[in-house]
């Protein structure tokens, strides 16, 4: 399996900050190549004994296998990589009721993310709020795919700006967005919101309506591949501007997002990781995960690597926009335990504003 990752998006306010391409194999290790990001070439006889993928850090994609089997079939892949510098530490054991997607992170603009996804089962390609017509077809083309639907998260443009443009190159190509936004969204043929499961393939996309950053704004979550789509809800290490919605509105849609697994891999769209690591530690200064956290974000900006995807587990032991609850944070914010949570987040939210 072979993934190439990409950056661009409008910076809202923040810094920007043209990437580089790397590669994110396996769990939290980092491959960096001069020009493409592989994620892992598991096409090989070998790797196929596993009966499925390793995709950016977890193994998916096997059924019918006991666990033992698949682990000694996924190391015996990694090694058969590892001329390629492949690591083969951190191999998670793959659960009987995943199914793989390959996860492709495509640069737009200046420090967007957008992400194609292909079930390689059904063959079918989605593109998750492409800003840009030209970065997602040449990514396309290399790959030998064609779109069959887009995802939109919410309206702002540089997540749609390309909708009426892939959908005159691919006519057949489907556009999934807000119901709650309908009206806001180019070409938009199928609306979805709280509760809706989406089809891609074999997976199940599981709809989240979570206003905040917009009154429309929505979040993918696909549980077979562990993978999270927040648009401009949730970021590393941040969340989004509040354009549309109160600080309670967006509490309580990142609310919902706080009982996925830990192991989940948030795709979030845009790389803000930096400028959100030098606010955060100011709000948690006492924070020694955040702390380390934030020198890895720098080590890696600083020779041109990606820092997203994360997990949910990282944002939810670093993240202050998720841990409103935190004494040590109420404490910093001059906020005390009769605060509600969303309150606490309003504290927060205000003086990243003001950052």
């Amino acid at each position: 399996m072979q993934g190439a990752i990409s950056n661009a998006i409008w910076s809202k306010g923040c810094n920007k900050c043209p990437l580089s391409r790397a590669s994110a194999v396996f769990r939290r290790s980092v491959i960096h190549t001069p020009s493409t990001i592989t994620v892992a070439n598991f096409g090989s006889a070998i790797a196929r004994l596993a009966g499925g993928f390793l995709v950016l850090g977890t193994t998916i994609g096997v059924r019918g296998s006991n666990e033992r089997a698949i682990r000694t079939a996924c190391i015996t892949a990694a090694q058969h990589l590892n001329s390629s510098s492949v690591a083969t530490d951190n191999i998670s054991s793959a659960s009987s009721s995943c199914i793989g997607m390959e996860v492709v992170r495509v640069p737009c603009l200046s420090d967007n993310y957008v992400w194609l996804l292909h079930e390689p089962s059904s063959g079918r390609t989605a593109v998750v709020d492409p800003a840009e017509l030209h970065p997602v077809v040449s990514e396309l083309e290399r790959r030998g795919w064609t779109l069959d639907a887009i995802l939109n998260t919410h309206h702002h443009w540089d997540h749609v700006g390309a909708n009426m443009d892939l959908k005159r190159r691919f006519p057949h190509c489907t556009v999934v967005g807000p119901r709650a936004d309908q009206d806001r969204i180019p070409g938009i043929d199928t609306q979805v919101g709280e509760g809706d499961t989406w089809r891609f393939g074999v997976l199940d996309v599981r709809v989240f309506d979570t206003p905040g950053h917009t009154r429309g704004h929505i979040t993918y979550w696909i549980p077979q591949s562990n993978a999270l789509f927040p648009g401009d809800t949730l970021f590393a290490l941040g969340c989004g501007r509040l354009f549309e919605g109160s600080p309670r509105q967006m509490w309580s849609s990142l609310s919902k997002l706080l009982p996925l697994p830990d192991h989940t891999r948030v795709y979030c769209a845009h790389e803000y990781t930096e400028a959100n690591a030098r606010f955060a530690v100011t709000v948690d200064p006492h924070n020694r995960l955040l702390a380390e956290r934030k020198d890895r974000v720098e080590a890696a900006r600083r020779k041109g690597e990606a820092t997203v995807p994360s997990t949910l587990g990282e944002e939810k032991a670093t993240n202050p926009f998720l841990r409103p609850g935190d004494p040590a944070i109420r404490k910093q914010m001059g906020l005390g335990p009769g605060a509600e949570d969303w309150e606490v987040f309003a504290a927060i939210r205000a003086a990243k504003d003001q950052f």
